[in-house]
């Protein structure tokens, strides 16, 4: 992996990071309301998850395999 490579990668994880974030707020927003959109609650946990995802294979890629 080239160093352009790893930089990109490390950009795309902060990203995904700072959106899993930011749902973590909108779920806990909706938690919080009267009347929670059930569907929509639904869809941001789901989304998170997939963030998660991406974020834990990204992290593989950038961190190198060390053999015990």
């Amino acid at each position: 992996m080239t160093h352009e490579d790893e930089r990109e990668l490390e950009t795309e994880l902060a990203r995904l990071q700072q959106e899993h974030r930011d749902l973590d707020a909108a779920i806990d927003a909706l938690h919080q309301s009267p009347a929670p959109d059930l569907l929509r609650l639904q869809r941001l946990k789901k989304r998170k998850l997939l963030l998660r995802d991406r974020i834990a294979f990204i992290e593989d890629q950038i961190t190198p395999d060390i053999i015990a």
